[in-house]
């Protein structure tokens, strides 16, 4: 290949990631009120991975978490976006969709090129590093940090309980405890201000002293 055809098909793909800036998210930003663009969420996981590194596992290379939270929601230029909440046969049905994307989308770079920025978002998909967990942990961190911006956001939209939210942590606390915690006392203090319906049968007021 090439050097301008090698150059031509890494600004073909540029471009088809550009896309990503016209994807709505279920997210709702709170100013300005709208929804979130998957652009914006990708951008704001690189920012949160340089701000919160030292919550990250010992040795996790930044660099490349860095590089996951970029590519992770590439796919949805083909596949859209789909909340985390969704039934289960929806979210399998996206997950095919996605991987259909990927294949598509990593294609239009040079092969070297692809076969490696495809691995780091199969390695985001896996969870199977540190970055990988680290990343997906902040994945799921920052639409709570949303929902809670905006009082309540797409968790009232949705009609998503406490019990459901926790279920996301476990995701969070396996990329970085100290994230981990600090979500699980987000979601109290979401319940506890009334932008977070309790789990079913649960009593949301606080405990007297």
């Amino acid at each position: 290949m090439g050097s301008m055809e090698r150059l031509k098909r890494q600004l073909d793909f540029a471009a088809e990631a550009g896309r990503l800036k016209g994807v709505l998210r279920q997210t709702v930003l709170a100013d300005p009120e709208r929804p979130e663009n998957s652009a914006e969420h990708s951008w704001h996981l690189a920012l949160m991975a340089l701000a919160l590194a030292e919550y990250a596992p010992e040795g996790t290379d930044i660099s490349v978490v860095i590089s996951m939270v970029v590519l992770h929601d590439l796919v949805e230029v083909d596949a859209g976006d789909l909340s985390v909440y969704a039934p289960a046969d929806a979210l399998a049905r996206q997950h095919a969709a996605e991987r259909a994307a990927a294949d598509r989308l990593f294609s239009l770079l040079p092969a070297d090129q692809g076969s490696e920025l495809r691995a780091l978002w199969d390695q985001f998909e896996e969870r199977a590093t540190p970055e990988a967990r680290f990343a997906r942990a902040l994945d799921r961190l920052q639409p709570m940090l949303e929902n809670v911006q905006v009082g309540g956001g797409t968790w009232q939209a949705q009609g998503v309980t406490a019990d459901r939210v926790l279920e996301k942590v476990q995701l969070i606390e396996d990329g970085s405890a100290a994230l981990g915690r600090y979500a699980r006392q987000l979601i109290e203090r979401a319940v506890q201000d009334g932008i977070l319906a309790p789990a079913p049968g649960a009593d949301s007021r606080p405990a007297r002293a």
